[in-house]
Formats: C-alpha cells, sequence, structure tokens
C-alpha cells in the first residue's frame, strides 16, 4: 500500500523535554469502556493531534472506525490496528464525536458513513531512535503490552511485558520516560496518562505510526 511506508532516521538525543500536552496539540482524555476499541481511539487521538498542529480542534468518531473498518481489518470492539484505521480515514474521512457518537458497542456502519476530516496516508517509524525523532514534531500512535497498566496510580512504571495488546498515544519523552495518552477516562493513572521508563519498555518502540495530513 502507497500510504503504508517505513521512515528511518538518525538517533536522536532527548535533551528538552517534549510534552505535547503543554503545547496545546493533544487532545482531552477519554474512555473507550467494555469495548475493545483502544485502537480506534489511539487513531482518533493522532489525527485530532495533527489537526490541533494546524490550529483546527476537532472531536472525531471513534464509533465510525468501530462499525465501518471492518473490511480493513479490523474487528470493531474485538480488537484492531491503527495502521488499518488510517487507511480506511484516508478513503473515506471521519465524521466527528457529535455526529457518530461513541456507544462502546458494535453497530452496523452507518450507510452514510465518510466524513470531511481526512488523511493523505500514514507512517510506520519503528525503533525507538526513530520513535523519538517523531515524536519530536508530533504525538504518536504505538501498540504496547498494557499487561500490567491496570493497577496503575502514577509514577514512572518499569514493569512491563513485551506482548502487543493495546493500542495508545505517545504525547512526550524525557530521558527517564516516555509519556502515553490513554483511552480509560481520566480517573486512571495521571489524569489519564501514564508514564514509562524510558526505551523500549511495554514494546512502545515495536509499531509507532502517524497521520499526515
Amino acid at each position: 500500500m502507497d500510504e503504508h511506508n517505513y521512515r528511518t532516521s538518525r538517533s536522536p538525543d532527548v535533551q528538552n523535554d517534549i510534552d505535547w500536552t503543554t503545547k496545546g496539540a493533544v487532545s482531552a482524555i477519554k474512555n473507550q469502556g467494555q469495548c475493545g476499541s483502544c485502537w480506534a481511539f489511539s487513531t482518533t487521538g493522532a489525527i485530532e493531534s495533527a489537526y490541533l498542529l494546524q490550529g483546527n480542534s476537532v472531536n472525531l468518531s471513534e464509533q465510525q472506525l468501530v462499525d465501518c473498518s471492518g473490511s480493513y481489518g479490523n474487528h470493531g470492539c474485538g480488537g484492531g490496528w491503527m495502521d488499518s484505521a488510517f487507511a480506511y480515514v484516508k478513503d473515506h474521512g471521519l465524521k466527528t464525536e457529535d455526529e457518530y457518537p461513541y456507544k462502546a458497542v458494535n453497530q452496523q456502519c452507518d450507510a452514510s458513513s465518510g466524513g470531511q476530516y481526512k488523511i493523505s496516508g500514514f507512517i510506520d517509524t519503528p525503533g525507538c531512535d526513530n520513535l523519538l525523532n517523531t515524536l519530536s514534531q508530533r504525538p504518536v500512535s504505538v501498540a504496547v503490552d498494557a499487561s500490567t497498566w491496570s493497577l496503575y496510580r502514577g509514577g514512572v512504571l518499569s514493569t512491563c511485558g513485551t506482548s502487543i495488546n493495546h493500542g495508545v498515544l505517545v504525547v512526550g519523552a524525557t530521558s527517564e520516560y516516555t509519556k502515553i495518552k490513554n483511552s480509560w477516562g481520566t480517573s486512571w493513572g495521571e489524569a489519564g496518562y501514564i508514564r514509562i521508563a524510558a526505551g523500549n519498555t511495554c514494546n512502545v518502540c515495536g509499531y509507532p505510526s502517524y497521520p499526515t495530513l
């Protein structure tokens, strides 16, 4: 697929802290509820950040991705991939949350699916060096092992596995930790965020990707 490109880049030194939440480039924390739609929230979070970086605030529909991106390889509340969701958005665009509200269940795709908020493609940047380089320009969607996250309340998490079972958005980094936006509501973690030890903790560097407008 033409939009499924890989990019490599020089290894950066994290000399200055990166935190897109302090720069107005991260949308509000959301809650996926009892639906395995983390991948949809990672996707909308990345696209919302891309629009925020251009000065446009928008709240995009995760439910549209849950209902309508099955032909791209996603499984609604049963799981999915950000790249597959990005491919759907490239072809169809997304509606806003108000236009297609979140229900946390699988539904039939709205016959008028599609929307005005589109992307031109997406780029994969695997590897910790590439993730940090990309993060210096924008928040980044990643797949992680969140098996030990349920009891997280704060601080820097260093104990983590290497499986892939959750989609989230990396929004910051220092030499000590990587800051991640989750989709479990603001009562979880650090007001909806988690900090994990710097490096490939939770396999965070395995599958980074971001949308292009």
